[in-house]
């Protein structure tokens, strides 16, 4: 577990060569074990990044994890549960996040209801296996979470035993700290829980920026801590970073993102509208090859087009701006509006 644990840092840490030596020799002793298969698909995930629908990596991965669950439901036997309810219970939550940002829910679905039975029994092997309680918390903070946030669910939450999100966030909190395989996974979701759910953006710069200094190569976190920066409105930090990083392979995505987030430094710290604008529009166009996985970002950029439309000659784009913005967004209060 420490060889898997050290594999899995390589990875979120962009060290490929290093992982890929670790997992060889993970493979020598357990040749037929899940978890290779699972650490193989995660380096695709990351390698990859970010993966979207129609990619050969893409295929690769799908194939994979659903190779690590029907292997994990396979071998299964008595005094060896919580590790193979771990490695499918992870194979499926790797895919159920690669569907759901690329906005693929017919898949989503199948998979998701398939998973519950096996989510019921991780929760009996939570203090052998603290990684499990990643998928408690999970279950407790969203159970109890999503309902409140979602009144429409309230009657389908019904059908499902009660959850706590205090319970949960302690939880993923635990296995933030103790966890092999999912503490990067936990530290990263209580900063989206803290961003997204509970709107403090303080609370969840602690989480994401931890992550970000932990693993410097990582766009996915270095994107959300500058984002968090941003909406706290520590807007020259946010820049001397954006200014300092010089990565030894640009990921697109990220190079993509800094447009948006240049727009936002020149509409917010500079008050220039115009290069602001400039920025918004070119990182709509450099986002256009990501399709779904971008909605974030492309939302982000329709705000402040709205915003500097609104002070311009041409305050009718205001509405048309705003309504792309809001059809693409999930969490419609962070617009960066304030």
């Amino acid at each position: 577990m420490q060889l898997v644990k050290k594999s899995i840092d390589c990875i979120y840490g962009f060290k490929f060569d290093e992982a890929e030596k670790m997992i060889n020799e993970i493979k020598s002793q357990y040749p037929e074990h899940p978890v290779i298969i699972l650490l193989n698909g995660l380096t695709d995930y990351w390698k990859n990044f970010p993966m979207v629908p129609g990619s050969v990596a893409g295929e690769t991965f799908k194939k994979d994890m659903f190779l690590c669950i029907e292997i994990s439901e396979k071998i299964i036997s008595h005094g060896n549960e919580a590790e193979y309810i771990l490695s499918n219970l992870s194979g499926r939550g790797l895919l159920l996040l690669y569907f759901t940002d690329n906005d693929l829910y017919r898949d989503v679905i199948p998979l998701a209801s398939g998973t519950y039975k096996y989510l019921k029994q991780s929760f009996n092997h939570t203090f052998e296996c603290f990684d499990l309680l990643y998928f408690a918390g999970v279950y407790n903070y969203y159970r109890d979470a999503y309902p409140r946030i979602y009144p429409i669910y309230r009657s389908l939450a019904l059908l499902f035993p009660p959850g706590s999100s205090k319970v949960g966030i302690w939880q993923l909190t635990k296995c933030s700290e103790e966890g092999y395989i999912l503490s990067n996974e936990s530290n990263y979701l209580l900063f989206w829980l803290m961003m997204n759910y509970e709107n403090d953006s303080n609370q969840s710069l602690k989480y994401i920026k931890k992550l970000s200094e932990q693993f410097p190569e990582n766009p996915l976190y270095r994107i959300m801590y500058i984002k968090n920066l941003l909406l706290n409105k520590s807007y020259n930090e946010a820049e001397e970073i954006i200014k300092n990083y010089k990565p030894e392979v640009p990921n697109p995505y990220y190079s993509a993102c800094l447009y948006v987030f240049n727009g936002i430094i020149q509409e917010k710290k500079y008050y220039d509208h115009t290069k602001a604008r400039n920025y918004y529009l070119t990182g709509l166009n450099k986002l256009e090859p990501f399709g779904a996985y971008a909605n974030e970002f492309n939302a982000y950029a329709y705000f402040g087009l709205s915003r500097v439309y609104n002070i311009s000659d041409e305050k009718y784009k205001k509405k048309e701006y705003h309504k792309k913005a809001m059809d693409l967004v999930d969490f419609k209060k962070i617009n960066f509006d304030n």
